[in-house]
């Protein structure tokens, strides 16, 4: 590709599937080719600090009209109201996995075969559409969390319970409550608390139970939250959006995993700890437990300490 193609990518509206794109966009970037995002306004924040050379927003529905500027072709990897808006506004080179779905098809005029194995990170279904426009991925910095410049909250460790991927994902109050004690207690820290989107609010409950009201994160829209989760040096949260746009943001995460595969949906990166029951029926990536959450309720308190001790002992002046 030269430096002349303007290349528009469709950002996806998953916050997770979002933060695993990142690299993708910062190969085309990397590789020469003007590379813009084609986002929600409260998302633009996010993809300016992950490189993009240009970020067009919309505001509630996108329009063929929030398209601005010539663009020589467009990638999606999933077809939503941002795609169809880009088919309106007249980009005639639309790339896109073949594997996408009828409707990402019928919305491709150039579909390509990513080589994906079915057990392979997520973040390869990104970095493999790429590299079959010949573009290069594995370069150190395309992985790397942005840098908002935030002083950290050295000697504060933000609790997450809140996951937007159902209360399936979502470790017992009690055991946070046991977290939280521990780590102001035994390790000395201070914990504060981020309240999400999780249907059963665990996260107002876990500070008032704390006593953390002064401390509390309101990430309702991680977009939002970006910089205040960036002044976080360990974040410890349940599978959810969180941790991926905390990692994002330059935080050490341990995150809980139920039902859904960690080899899988793990955030990027090596420094992050995964911490998960082995049940019979796991990973079942649903939302809501049919059953008995075995996932969460057998995961031990003392589990979850070990991983997170070992990762503030990891931290810089640990």
């Amino acid at each position: 590709m030269s430096q002349a193609n303007r290349m528009l990518v469709v950002a996806p509206e998953r916050w997770d599937e979002a933060c695993f794109a990142v690299p993708a966009v910062r190969a085309l970037a990397g590789a020469g080719v003007f590379a813009g995002v084609f986002c929600e306004a409260g998302r633009a924040e996010f993809w300016e600090a992950a490189g993009a050379r240009k970020v067009l927003v919309h505001r509630g529905g996108p329009k063929a009209a929030d398209v601005a500027g010539e663009w020589d072709a467009a990638l999606a990897w999933s077809f939503g109201a941002a795609a169809k808006a880009v088919g309106k506004a007249g980009v005639t080179r639309r790339i896109a996995p073949a594997g996408g779905g009828w409707r990402l098809r019928r919305w491709a005029t150039h579909p390509v075969e990513p080589r994906v194995h079915v057990l392979e990170h997520r973040v390869r279904h990104y970095l493999a559409t790429v590299e079959e426009l010949g573009v290069a991925t594995r370069e150190t910095a395309y992985f790397k969390s942005a840098d908002f410049d935030i002083r950290k909250e050295d000697g504060t460790v933000l609790l997450c319970p809140d996951s937007d991927f159902g209360p399936s994902h979502e470790w017992p109050l009690e055991r946070w409550t046991q977290l939280g004690e521990w780590l102001r207690n035994e390790c000395g820290v201070r914990p504060a608390v981020a309240c999400g989107s999780g249907g059963r609010r665990l996260g107002r409950a876990l500070a008032a139970r704390l006593g953390v009201a002064d401390a509390v994160v309101d990430a309702e829209d991680p977009g939002v939250a970006l910089r205040s989760l960036a002044a976080y040096p360990l974040v410890v949260a349940a599978d959810g959006s969180l941790p991926h746009v905390a990692g994002f943001a330059g935080a050490t995460c341990v995150v809980l995993f139920g039902p859904n595969d960690a080899a899988w949906k793990r955030p990027l990166g090596k420094h992050h700890a995964v911490v998960s029951e082995h049940v019979e029926c796991a990973p079942c990536l649903m939302a809501k437990c049919p059953m008995d959450m075995r996932c969460q309720d057998r995961l031990a308190v003392d589990r979850v300490a070990a991983a997170v001790a070992e990762r503030l002992d990891a931290l810089p002046g640990g």
